[in-house]
């Protein structure tokens, strides 16, 4: 939730100001109504929440964006693997040379 300010309304009800970097334009699904940042948020959620409702482009775009996901967390994985490595042996090269 970086870059977004929450403020109370007077209903009580919480209201969050999109980020800085939030596109101009959202993408909106034409099935439920819902907001997305982008086009591939509104691809997931599309191929998740209306699965039988979706066209044959849109069941594309869902596949695409899945791959893309997938790619997206391994790279994640393997960055907090490395992180993990390097934090592990520091400890240890610290305690090494402690003793």
């Amino acid at each position: 939730m970086t870059g977004e300010i929450t403020s109370q309304s007077g209903d009580g009800l919480e209201r969050q100001t999109p980020p800085e970097d939030a596109p101009a334009e959202p993408a909106v699904c034409s099935y439920c109504g819902a907001r997305f940042a982008d086009d591939e948020l509104l691809a997931l959620h599309r191929g998740l929440e209306h699965e039988s409702e979706l066209t044959e482009a849109e069941r594309e775009a869902y596949v695409e964006a899945v791959a893309s996901e997938r790619e997206d967390v391994k790279l994640f994985r393997l960055k907090a693997l490395v992180a993990l490595l390097v934090l592990y042996f520091g400890f240890i090269f610290v305690y090494a040379f402690v003793l």
